[in-house]
C-alpha cells in the first residue's frame, strides 16, 4: 500500500504503533470538496473525505476498520489525501481530518505525514488538521497537546461540527484553532429561526475576540448562505457550492458565484 512504499523511498519508518499495527486488507480513495472564501470569490481550501474503493462513503470505510488498525488507518489516509492532491494541481490549503485515539506520540506520529509533504511538494502552512467536536474526547489534554504540536509546526487547525458535542467550549478555552467550523445542525433552516441566528451570531462574536476564523458547513440554500453572510461569516463548505468528487478538485465558476448572489 502507499504507505508502506512511500515510507520505504522516503527511508523514514512510520511510527511504532502504525508499523506493528495490523495491516489495512482494504484500500482507500479521496474525494474532495471545496471550501470557499465568499469574501473574495476564491476557494480557500480543499477537504480530504476517504473512500472505499468502490467509492462508498466514509461510513462504510470506518466500520470495516478494526481497532487494531486504527494507527494505520489514520496514516493512510494523511498520506493519500496529501499525494491524491498533489497529484490532481493543488494549489491551495487542504484540510484532513485525524483520530486522536490514533495519535500516541504528536512528534512521532507526524513524521511521515511531514515526509509526504515535503516529497509531494505540499507546504506545511497549507495543511489544515480537523478534529471533530461530535466525537467524544476523553482525553481532553492529549488531544490540546496534539493540537498545540501540530500548531507549532506550521500546521493551520480547526475543530469541525463546532457546537455538536459536549466538550467544544472546555476545547476552545484551552486551545485556540485557526478555524472553528459550526455544525451544520446549526446552520439549517437559519434563515427561518431567529433563535440559530443569535447563536450562531454569538459565536461569531466569541470567535473573533479569541482570533479563530468562522466556517459554516452544510449549507445548502441561497437562503441559509444570505443569513450567515449578515452574520458576517465569510468561509463556506456544502452542496450549495459543491458537492465531494471523488478523485477530483471541484472547482467554483464565475457564473456560479453571480447566481448565487443574484438567487432569490
Amino acid at each position: 500500500m502507499l504507505l508502506r512504499s512511500l515510507s520505504a523511498e522516503l527511508g523514514q519508518p512510520a511510527c511504532g504503533n502504525c508499523r506493528d499495527g495490523e495491516p489495512l486488507d482494504f484500500a482507500v480513495r479521496m474525494a474532495f470538496q471545496p471550501i470557499v472564501d465568499a469574501a473574495n470569490r476564491s476557494i480557500y481550501a480543499y477537504e480530504a473525505l476517504v473512500r472505499g474503493e468502490d467509492g462508498s462513503g466514509a461510513a462504510a470505510v470506518l466500520a470495516r476498520v478494526r481497532p487494531q488498525q486504527m494507527y494505520r488507518f489514520d496514516q493512510t489516509c494523511r498520506v493519500q489525501a496529501i499525494a491524491t492532491a498533489a497529484q490532481l494541481g493543488l494549489r491551495t490549503r487542504l484540510s484532513i481530518n485525524f483520530i486522536p485515539n490514533a495519535v500516541y506520540e504528536p512528534a512521532t506520529c507526524i513524521r511521515l505525514t511531514l515526509k509526504a509533504a515535503e516529497h509531494f511538494g505540499v507546504p506545511t502552512g497549507a495543511l489544515i488538521f480537523e478534529l471533530s467536536e461530535s466525537e467524544r474526547i476523553a482525553d481532553l489534554p492529549k488531544v490540546v497537546r496534539i493540537l498545540r504540536d501540530y500548531a507549532q509546526r506550521g500546521f493551520l487547525t480547526a475543530i469541525d461540527d463546532f457546537g455538536a458535542g459536549h466538550s467544544g467550549l472546555n476545547l476552545l478555552a484551552d486551545f485556540q484553532p485557526h478555524l472553528l467550523k459550526l455544525d451544520m445542525a446549526l446552520i439549517r433552516g437559519i434563515d427561518g429561526s431567529a433563535a440559530r441566528r443569535h447563536i450562531v451570531g454569538g459565536i461569531v462574536a466569541m470567535a473573533a475576540q479569541l482570533g479563530c476564523r468562522i466556517l459554516a458547513e452544510g449549507v445548502e440554500t441561497p437562503a441559509e448562505y444570505r443569513a450567515l453572510r449578515a452574520l458576517g461569516i465569510d468561509l463556506y463548505q456544502g452542496y450549495l457550492f459543491a458537492r465531494p468528487a471523488l478523485e477530483a478538485l471541484p472547482e467554483i465558476s464565475e457564473a456560479q458565484w453571480d447566481a448565487l448572489e443574484h438567487a432569490g
